[in-house]
């Protein structure tokens, strides 16, 4: 019973140690995506492939704005026999990138799920992305690996426990899709009509300003 209540006290610690600002600053470009009807793409792998999954599912079927406007969020992990005919006829760490070598425009916003930070398959996907001008956001544990310093922002989870770094992905989307439920909720005239109110976003090529 003693490691049960640890290891729930720990996810209590862990989800409180994350400044609420950035969370929100994830929220504000995913809303301003929304406005400007550009997609977002999210991936990962194992676990972090069964979030991406499950947060783009929330994003792109229970967001939806005045007008019926709704977020183009696709899951590049869903997309099976895309991805094993990547890696069996090139190779595994190319799986990502060249899904978005195909759909990414510039101005996209590209949401990279990696417990390390050092997935290489997660990597060249932020490059790709990159290098077509997306918007880069990065969802992290331990220190943040590589994906810290080649997204555009960055969430880290201060832990070296993946399980519990997986866990606080979840919440984090969940409460990041809430946040956008319920600020939706209140809008009640035109979505461009209420643009003022989200923070501008560096689409093209700007890097995100930390909180």
């Amino acid at each position: 019973m003693d490691r049960i209540v640890r290891y729930m006290d720990k996810i209590a610690e862990l989800a409180r140690s994350i400044d609420p600002r950035s969370i929100r600053r994830v929220s504000d470009i995913l809303l301003a995506a929304m406005r400007e009807r550009r997609q977002v793409f999210v991936f990962g792998n194992g676990g972090s492939a069964a979030t991406a999954s499950h947060f783009a599912v929330d994003l792109g079927k229970g967001l939806q704005g005045p007008g019926g406007l709704r977020l183009k969020a696709h899951s590049l992990v869903d997309a099976v026999p895309a991805m094993t005919a990547w890696a069996n006829d090139t190779d595994y760490s190319r799986i990502f990138s060249e899904q978005l070598i195909n759909f990414v425009n510039p101005g996209d916003v590209v949401i990279a799920i990696s417990g390390s930070g050092n997935s290489p398959n997660v990597l060249q996907g932020v490059a790709a992305a990159t290098e077509r001008q997306a918007l880069t956001i990065g969802l992290t544990g331990f220190q943040g690996g590589k994906l810290k310093d080649l997204v555009d922002f960055c969430v880290i989870v201060p832990s070296e426990n993946m399980q519990q770094i997986e866990d606080l992905h979840m919440i984090l989307a969940h409460v990041i899709y809430t946040d956008l439920r319920e600020t939706l909720a209140g809008w009640t005239v035109d979505l461009d009509a209420r643009a003022r109110e989200v923070p501008a976003i560096p689409f093209y090529s700007q890097r995100v300003p930390e909180v």
